[in-house]
């Protein structure tokens, strides 16, 4: 990560922030009743934790940059909405779930065209 890159530095805070947030609602779910909300909040951020901080530390170019943001906003979404399912009986919006989980397919699909354009040397 770049000394001074703002998006780089605030993907990195949503890495952590993901993170945490898998590792308390695994302990929820593991001590908690396991609800199937939570398992799912647990599974989530802790598949997609570690791929914000891979990027935020070594990705490069426009494509990846998109990619970081579309699975930091989609993972954001999605656990939100199932969080606040959980707990309040209601989601953040109507369609707000499907919205997050497209914003991760679609993070997912980027990095794979950020790797072939990595790979012609067309790095955007």
């Amino acid at each position: 990560m770049k000394q001074g890159n703002g998006w780089a530095r605030l993907l990195l805070a949503a890495a952590g922030l993901v993170g945490a947030v898998g590792v308390a609602a695994a302990a929820g779910a593991s001590h908690g009743g396991g609800s199937r909300n939570i398992g799912a909040i647990a599974s989530v951020c802790l598949a997609h934790g570690p791929a914000l901080m891979a990027l935020a530390l070594a990705g490069r170019g426009r494509v990846l940059g998109i990619a970081g943001t579309l699975l930091a906003v989609g993972t954001v979404l999605f656990v939100l909405d199932l969080g606040l399912r959980e707990w309040l009986g209601q989601g953040a919006f109507p369609g707000a779930a499907p919205l997050g989980g497209m914003g991760m397919i679609g993070g997912w699909l980027a990095i794979c065209l950020g790797a072939i354009q990595v790979h012609t040397g067309k790095e955007n």
